[in-house]
Formats: C-alpha cells, sequence, structure tokens
C-alpha cells in the first residue's frame, strides 16, 4: 500500500481561470462541528478565483442527511451526497472519480481519515493537489485506532496538511508531515451571524425553558469523549448547595441513554434537559447563563467560539487547543479536564457573580471578532491554496 500511495503525480495543468475545489467529508447522522467549516466555505471563496463544492459520503436512506442538505443550501454550498455502504463499497471511489473529472476538480480536501485515503488514491487516475484539515481525532475503540493508523500513513503524502489546533499539528509532524506543508489554522465562525439579539430571559421563553431559573447548557455529540455525564454531576452538586439551576444539553449520539438513566438518579431530574439536536442552537446559546464544555477530549470546538460571540460566558477544560481561545478569569474559565469538583466550583463562580459573567461575556466576544472571524480563516486557507495552484 505504501508504494501505491508514494507514487509520483505530475503536475495539475491549468485548466481555467477557476480553480475547483472539492471538500470531501465522511458522515453520519447529522453531522458535527467540522461541518460549520465545511458548509460556510464555499461562499467566503466567491470570486476569489476558486469555486468550492462539498461530496458528502453517507449511509444510505440516512434521515439525519437531511438536516445535512438544508444546512448546505441555506450557506449557498453546493451538495453532492453520495450514499456509502461501508468499507468495501467500491463504488463510491468511482462515483468520486467521476465527480472529480465532472467539476474539474484542482484541489482536493479532505477532512477525515476515509476521504484523506479516497484523495491518495484517485490522484493516480485525476491530477489535482490534495489538502486536508485535521479536525481531531477520537482514539477511543480498535477502530478509531485502525483509522488513526490508516491516516497517519496518508498524511506525510498531502500537499498540504491544516490543523486547527498547535496539539494537533504536532500530532501531524509526528506522523512524519514535513513542517513546510503542515500549517495551523484555527477554527473560526461568522460573527455577524452569531450577534447576541435576546436576553436570556426571552430566549428561553422562546424555547419553552424556564424563565426565572439560571440555565447551563452545552451542545454537541452524545458521546463518551463530550464528557455530559461529567457535566451532569456537576449541575447535580449544584443542586445539592441549593441552586436552582436548570441544565439543557442539545445534540444526539450513543450515549443517550445512559445519560437519561444518569439524570434520572439525580435529586431533580426535572432540572434536566435533553433536547436532542437542534438544527440552529443561537436561540440557545442566548438563553444560557453560562456554556459548560466538559470534554475529555477536543480540538478547538466551534461551539466554544459560536457561545463567546453570543456572548455567553463559558467554562471550558482546558484541553488540546482551548486555552489558546480561552483566557482563564479574562473571557472564560477553565477547568482540568474531567475534574467535576473544579467544574462544580467554576460554574458556581460564574453564577453567583453576576458582574464578573457580564464582565466574561463582554471579553468573549471580543476575542471572537478580533481573532477567530470566519473571513480572516479563510483568507488563510485561501493562502494554502494559491501556494499550490
Amino acid at each position: 500500500m505504501t508504494t501505491l500511495l508514494a507514487d509520483p503525480v505530475p503536475p495539475v495543468p491549468m485548466l481555467s481561470s477557476t480553480a475547483c475545489v472539492l471538500h470531501t467529508r465522511v458522515i453520519t447522522e447529522t453531522g458535527g462541528g467540522p461541518d460549520k467549516t465545511i458548509l460556510n466555505s464555499p461562499r467566503f471563496l466567491v470570486g476569489t478565483g476558486y469555486d468550492a463544492h462539498c461530496a458528502y459520503l453517507h449511509p444510505p436512506r440516512d434521515p439525519g442527511f437531511d438536516a445535512i442538505r438544508r444546512r448546505a443550501a441555506a450557506a449557498d454550498a453546493p451538495l453532492h451526497g453520495i450514499p456509502d455502504r461501508g468499507a468495501w463499497d467500491v463504488s463510491v471511489a468511482w462515483k468520486l472519480l467521476a465527480l472529480c473529472r465532472r467539476l474539474h476538480v484542482r484541489i482536493w480536501h479532505g477532512h477525515d481519515y476515509k476521504t484523506n485515503f479516497l484523495g491518495l488514491w484517485l490522484r493516480r487516475f485525476h491530477r489535482m493537489h490534495l489538502v486536508t484539515t485535521i479536525h481531531g481525532w477520537n482514539l477511543t475503540d480498535r477502530k478509531s485506532q485502525l483509522y488513526y493508523w490508516i491516516d497517519r500513513r496518508c498524511l506525510p503524502h498531502y500537499d498540504r496538511v491544516i490543523c486547527v489546533s498547535e496539539d494537533l499539528q504536532q500530532r501531524a509532524l509526528a506522523c512524519g508531515v514535513l513542517a513546510d506543508r503542515c500549517v495551523l489554522i484555527e477554527n473560526a465562525i461568522d460573527t455577524a451571524a452569531f450577534r447576541r439579539t435576546l436576553t436570556p430571559q426571552q430566549a428561553r421563553q422562546a424555547l419553552g425553558l424556564p424563565v426565572d431559573r439560571p440555565l447551563i447548557g452545552a451542545v454537541g455529540r452524545l458521546s463518551y469523549e463530550k464528557g455530559f455525564d461529567l457535566l451532569i454531576d456537576a449541575v447535580g452538586r449544584l443542586h445539592r448547595d441549593g441552586h436552582e439551576v436548570h441544565l439543557a444539553i442539545a445534540g444526539d449520539g450513543d450515549t443517550r441513554d445512559a445519560l437519561a438513566t444518569q439524570i434520572a438518579a439525580q435529586p431533580h431530574p426535572e432540572r434536566f434537559h435533553l433536547l436532542g439536536f437542534v438544527p440552529d442552537p443561537k436561540t440557545l446559546f442566548q438563553a444560557m447563563d453560562v456554556y459548560a464544555l466538559s470534554s475529555r477530549s477536543e480540538a478547538l470546538p466551534n461551539v466554544l467560539l459560536e457561545a463567546m460571540s453570543l456572548e455567553t460566558p463559558v467554562v471550558a477544560a482546558a484541553i488540546a487547543g482551548i486555552p489558546r481561545l480561552v483566557a482563564d478569569g479574562t473571557n472564560g474559565l477553565l477547568v482540568p479536564p474531567e475534574d467535576v469538583a473544579a467544574l462544580h466550583q467554576a460554574l458556581t463562580t460564574v453564577l453567583t457573580q453576576p458582574d464578573f459573567r457580564r464582565q466574561l461575556a463582554a471579553e468573549g466576544r471580543q476575542t471572537i471578532v478580533t481573532r477567530y472571524d470566519f473571513a480572516v480563516r479563510m483568507a488563510k486557507v485561501r493562502a494554502v491554496y494559491d501556494s499550490l495552484c
């Protein structure tokens, strides 16, 4: 396999004045944080010499993919859905090859291990530059460890590797990616779209949540690495302290039943709300008195950027790229990962000090506007493309 992937590839010829970029990703259900970046990218490339499309590999008849279609339409992102029946579905590769030829793709932009592998293989049949973004690796079981093993062997053969956090950049370099091909470009959001328009009380009323009780919130896939079990324990401690706070968690995933069981055992289960998938969580962010990120594993999560942009104070685990974003005590609070006692204390501090809460909210918004605006990020991505075309 190594010989196959390492075969030399001739230069990509100039086909037109506009270069087609094909973002590729494997997805199940309603997706996650990377899709916010992928689906927003095409409209920020209009008029820059690049024409971007998005190709998504998804399980056949997956109802969650309808949500991706709606999000793509709302973002004006050209979307190509390709049914994928699993590892042995060779038709996926041929459909992608046909798409590359039809669109005259000059830059393949992968976003996960499978599309990274497919890009290397397809380049033997369609000449194009290879770019990938590393959004993070979750090595929680043997399957994910196998995927990581495959990715490690693909990455050194890519023309450019974009990493969304410094720790991922160091891991990419350890995989053998050359330093001059490895670029740090952190996640970002459209700050104009994520601007507060509601008070917390107005937002809670719109969502049918208690208006007169403080609200802690979180958004993400319901999976082990997101650490929602830790957050539930911390909020349970707040209840035992006498705080009548509610917790709302938006998202779906394979730990939902376990979380529901954990909530049922709490002294006040009626104060917990598992909302399921929320297509547009802006109102939910604005309903929160504090956003809590209790993940065991992350890179640089978009949800933190969104919460801070909407002037919602944040408490977050100090992992991966998060300490570069959150300055402890200035624009948010940091806690050690998997430390329920520290999380409980930080939440108590934010909930009981309204002036401090307002300071965190204002500083958080300022941080995102000045350092994490999506237009600035896309200028850096265009510079990567320019270096190849």
